[in-house]
């Protein structure tokens, strides 16, 4: 009598598999520029992401003015809760970016590299040259993520950060306004969508007001 153990059939994939794969239910994501509507939502991302950055007067100030773009990562599925923000500057032809948030629930499903991606394209909107933006000389993910997006290091601030006295990196990316910049977007966009469809989130909307 053999001993050897009788092992469950293998699942073959049939052709029906292969002509009709199964749908992916994708959660709806949008980013929209943010308006005095979502104040209160951006001070309670804020308060969780950097334990109260800015003041409420200071993203009144943001919101009010024209050389400042602030956006919103939302989904319908969280009851339309601001998921994350990212904010820049246009500061002569540079737009120099202040905040890139997310809720640390949504970590590591690439909201952040939507949230990058849908700035520069709206700093490419504006006829602005280049980003730039600092960073905590610790902070390995975000300087990685940058570093994807093509930001190289462009310099140090000593001891910038004041709770802890922590170094900046100071990085920067150039040649956003150029005619052949548009095929990196296009490669971004991609990789950015593919990033998310692995977390089962489809974004479907950037809009800017």
């Amino acid at each position: 009598m053999s001993s050897r153990r009788h092992l469950p059939p293998v699942p073959q994939c049939t052709k029906y598999d292969v002509l009709y794969p199964k749908k992916v239910d994708f959660s709806k994501l949008k980013i929209q520029s943010l308006s005095h509507e979502h104040l209160s939502a951006i001070l309670e991302l804020d308060k969780a992401c950097f334990n109260g950055l800015w003041s409420k007067e200071g993203y009144q100030r943001e919101l009010d003015s024209p050389n400042s773009e602030i956006q919103g990562l939302f989904s319908q599925k969280t009851g339309e809760k601001l998921l994350g923000m990212g904010c820049f500057w246009s500061i002569l032809e540079e737009a120099h970016i202040t905040i890139l948030a997310i809720d640390s629930e949504y970590h590591r499903q690439g909201m952040g590299a939507a949230l990058l991606y849908s700035l520069i394209k709206t700093a490419r909107k504006r006829y602005l040259e280049r980003a730039t933006l600092e960073v905590r000389a610790s902070n390995q993910a975000a300087i990685s993520l940058y570093e994807k997006f093509g930001f190289k290091t462009a310099g140090i601030r000593r001891r910038y950060y004041q709770d802890n006295q922590e170094d900046a990196l100071i990085l920067w990316l150039g040649g956003i306004h150029k005619p052949e910049f548009q095929e990196i977007l296009t490669n971004w966009d991609t990789k950015v969508s593919q990033r998310l469809n692995k977390s089962s989130w489809e974004l479907t909307v950037i809009s800017e007001q």
